[in-house]
């Protein structure tokens, strides 16, 4: 019920601003800020040789597409807020910090220093957590900005933690110099190290059991929750990118890195089932899709990973900015099975979905050989499955576009995707231990089965057949009582 709530009192006229210079300055800031990050990109896809300063930063591929992905998303949220936070008590606060989250993130992937890195993620989720909290007066929203808090704190704590370690037995300052100096270190060493940057990558990025502070957060302005579900889970990709040499130093590490974000992925696709408000099924999306982001991590295709966010974070940000539009008011009523999909749908849906694999695989080159390309394929396969039976069993529509328009849409997605991917896997391959896939153990087998398994029990909603099941579902997406509005005649209060 917060996600609702939530857009009711972001929205409140209590008090005027109108004569603030606030909101469009930093709006107009914000988007010279991206033009100035296009003009970075551009050099660095002209064959630029990376650059930095006093071993404090450094401006390399990555730095360049998440500085454009960052001010662009920032962008959005900026000149969308100018109106939605209009007549707001605390607007020129509320821009404020989100302008000068956007500045964090950009100081945080461009942070060479162990250092400002660690403090750049420390303040980073500190500034979400007020914005979490934005709105005063409001106990639930004080809760969820405190839950938050807690568990950035936690996350801050783990990667200081990692990075103690990596400096006190590599003795290397910058996250540049682990590459060399990283051998120095013992293997039980690199294990802890890689393990700590492991927690607070899956906390910063809400993966089960952390995701209940994603899931309370709705008490954010709207604005601030799609910045945050368009960038801040993201961190927990570029910390694993940027310190890729010491993740992969231990094939145990990245197992369970796979298992982590495999279990993520599927679990946040079964509780976004069972979820009936708009924003919380956003939000346990959110939790899939960057399980899916750090599995792609812990099979080594770093790149993949990059991509998923840029492209998950534009899908997102688009559903939170328009998600006032997805309330519907509706009597209950018995729930209508989708249609059947008969003897040509069937064909449609699986000749599409080998047809997507195939050309992700020849347009990538993954899944060609005995390694960690053929679970990412599968996945891409299963994805591509998924969306096409959602469109064949929608009986609403005419025959000729249920399986004429399913092909037609989904194979030229998966080239933007293979040329998207491919971009940024070129600028990326400066970094090292970013381009060596891993082998495919049992565990890869396993992770397969479980999300056919899951693929097929979601499709045929078996799940609704076990009453425990859906309950235990069901409680799981409870954010914390204390962050919830639980009587109808609060929300005219607030």
């Amino acid at each position: 019920m917060t996600g609702q709530t939530e857009t009711t009192v972001g929205a409140l006229p209590t008090a005027t601003n109108g004569n603030s210079r606030v909101p469009v300055a930093l709006t107009r800031l914000v988007w010279l800020l991206w033009l100035a990050s296009v003009g970075v990109l551009a050099g660095q896809l002209r064959g630029g040789e990376p650059w930095g300063l006093a071993d404090l930063v450094i401006v390399d591929g990555l730095t360049a597409v998440m500085w454009v992905a960052a001010t662009f998303f920032s962008g959005v949220v900026h000149s969308y807020s100018r109106r939605y936070m209009a007549g707001g008590r605390a607007v020129d606060r509320f821009f404020g910090r989100v302008f000068g989250f956007t500045l964090l993130v950009m100081t945080l992937v461009a942070a060479d220093h162990l250092a400002l890195f660690g403090a750049a993620w420390l303040a980073m989720g500190l500034v979400m957590a007020d914005l979490i909290g934005h709105v005063e007066g409001w106990p639930q929203a004080r809760a969820a900005g405190s839950l938050a808090r807690r568990n950035f704190l936690a996350s801050s704590g783990a990667l200081a933690a990692a990075l103690g370690t990596l400096w006190w037995h590599t003795g290397a300052t910058t996250v540049s110099g682990l590459a060399s100096t990283v051998g120095n270190a013992s293997p039980a060493v690199l294990f802890l190290a890689a393990g700590a940057l492991l927690l607070a990558a899956a906390i910063q990025s809400a993966l089960v059991p952390f995701h209940t502070w994603l899931l309370s957060s709705m008490t954010a302005p709207t604005p601030a929750s799609a910045l945050m579900h368009a960038g801040f889970v993201n961190a927990g990709g570029v910390l694993l990118v940027r310190f890729a040499p010491v993740v992969t130093a231990e094939g145990a590490v990245m197992l369970g890195l796979v298992a982590l974000g495999a279990a993520s992925a599927i679990l946040g696709k079964l509780l976004k089932t069972v979820r009936t408000d708009v924003k919380g099924k956003l939000g346990c999306s959110t939790v899939g899709q960057m399980g899916f982001m750090l599995m792609q991590a812990g099979l080594g295709f770093f790149g993949a990973a990059i991509t998923h966010l840029v492209l998950h974070g534009c899908y997102k940000a688009y559903r939170f900015l328009g998600s006032g539009e997805g309330i519907e008011r509706e009597s209950p009523t018995k729930r209508t099975a989708r249609g059947s999909t008969g003897a040509a749908g069937v064909a449609v849906i699986a000749g599409t979905a080998l047809a997507g694999g195939v050309l992700f695989g020849t347009l990538t080159g993954k899944g060609m050989g005995a390694d960690g390309g053929l679970l990412l394929t599968l996945l891409v396969v299963l994805t591509v499955m998924h969306a096409a039976r959602e469109l064949v069993a929608d009986g609403s529509l005419p025959s000729a576009v249920r399986y004429g328009a399913v092909p037609a849409v989904a194979l030229p997605a998966i080239a933007v995707y293979a040329a998207v991917y491919g971009l940024i896997e070129g600028l990326l391959a400066g970094l090292p231990a970013v381009g060596q896939p891993t082998a495919l153990t049992p565990v890869h087998g396993l992770v397969a089965a479980a999300f056919v398994l899951a693929y097929l029990g979601v499709e045929t909603e078996a799940y609704r057949h076990s009453r425990r099941l859906y309950v235990a579902l069901l409680n799981a997406t409870q954010p914390p009582t204390a962050t919830q509005l639980t009587s109808t005649e609060e929300y005219d209060e607030y």
